[in-house]
């Protein structure tokens, strides 16, 4: 009987010091797999984070895209109205009656002839009788003479006699002076 309390006793101690064994590998697994949760926890957090980060981003970069479209957009249609506004006003100044295109021309001349004493003067179609009329009946324009059309809507341009001036006082140059002049205000008026 000796022999079996020794066994048993050995078995006891086999036994506690195999519980205690397995205890401690559970403890290092139950640590293990808490850090591993807690890294993997971490790492959720991280790319949960970038992920926001980048989707800020995205959302930043797609509205200031969005915002340049728009504004393009914009600027083209504005860009559109103010040319359908120019061409009206030149639509109007080419439907005056043609006593107020004659008057136009005559009053050109005589600015022109305060510049240059002789030279050569060129109109659209419709002005070419007024030109002429008024070069042959003011003496201030007798170094003048008719040079032919030219592709303008109305006005003159007028040429020195030895080529070193050109007088454009062409209703385009006019409007363009003007045009330039006054951008900013019609904007401001039309789209202020």
């Amino acid at each position: 009987m000796g022999l079996e309390v020794v066994v048993d006793e050995i078995k006891a101690k086999g036994d506690a010091k195999a519980a205690a064994i397995k205890a401690e590998a559970d403890a290092q697994v139950q640590a293990i797999v808490s850090e591993a949760n807690l890294r993997a926890e971490e790492i959720k957090l991280a790319a949960e984070k970038d992920a926001e980060v980048q989707a800020e981003r995205v959302v930043i970069r797609e509205v200031a895209s969005a915002n340049l479209v728009v504004k393009r957009d914009l600027l083209n249609a504005q860009k559109e109205l103010l040319d359908k506004v120019y061409a009206a006003a030149a639509d109007e100044i080419a439907n005056l009656p043609a006593d107020v295109h004659a008057k136009a021309v005559r009053e050109l001349l005589k600015e022109a002839a305060k510049q240059i004493p002789e030279g050569v003067v060129y109109t659209g179609e419709r002005d070419e009788a007024a030109a002429k009329a008024a070069i042959s009946e003011l003496k201030t324009l007798s170094g003048f003479t008719f040079g032919g059309i030219t592709e303008i809507t109305g006005g003159v341009v007028v040429k020195s006699t030895d080529g070193q001036l050109t007088l454009d006082y062409s209703y385009q140059t006019f409007m363009g002076e003007v045009w330039e002049a006054s951008l900013k205000d019609a904007s401001e008026i039309l789209f202020g």
